[in-house]
């Protein structure tokens, strides 16, 4: 079920969307039930205390929910799309400084593949549109 008109957001948007956000809550209960696996994976000492990532898969998952709701009318839920690009755009820059700064490997890096570069170019296109849509109609730009 749909709910933004076929002539305002294509259906690759709600598939995209759909993907993140079954991708973000898999992801998600990965880091909250197994949260020393991946540390094992790249041959890192899990973080002491292990709470603060569960606490990041937390909110990883909420995200999750996020985009999916978002798929249902993703012009009128922009702002879900933009706080979800901010953060796939900010997690790699500090993923980038904590590596240069030998805090973390730079092995680790691969996370921010699949949990971040990969949807930077569908989020940002959402957010075009949708930036496009709203100022050929300006009276409707929050709605």
């Amino acid at each position: 079920m749909r709910f933004d008109s076929p002539n305002s957001s294509p259906g690759w948007m709600y598939r995209v969307l759909w993907l993140a956000g079954l991708y973000n809550l898999a992801f998600g209960a990965y880091v909250v039930f197994a949260p020393c696996s991946l540390f094992n994976l790249v041959g890192m000492s899990p973080p002491v205390p292990i709470l603060i990532w569960q606490c990041l898969g937390m909110v990883i998952g909420v995200y999750g929910i996020g985009y999916i709701c978002a798929a249902y009318a993703p012009m009128r839920h922009w702002p879900i799309v933009l706080v979800g690009l901010m953060g796939k755009i900010l997690g790699p820059v500090g993923f980038c400084v904590a590596a240069y700064r030998a805090e973390l490997p730079w092995r680790f890096g691969w996370v921010n593949v699949a949990n971040d570069l990969i949807w930077w170019l569908p989020f940002a296109i959402i957010l075009v549109r949708a930036w496009v849509s709203a100022h050929a109609r300006p009276h409707r730009w929050f709605v």
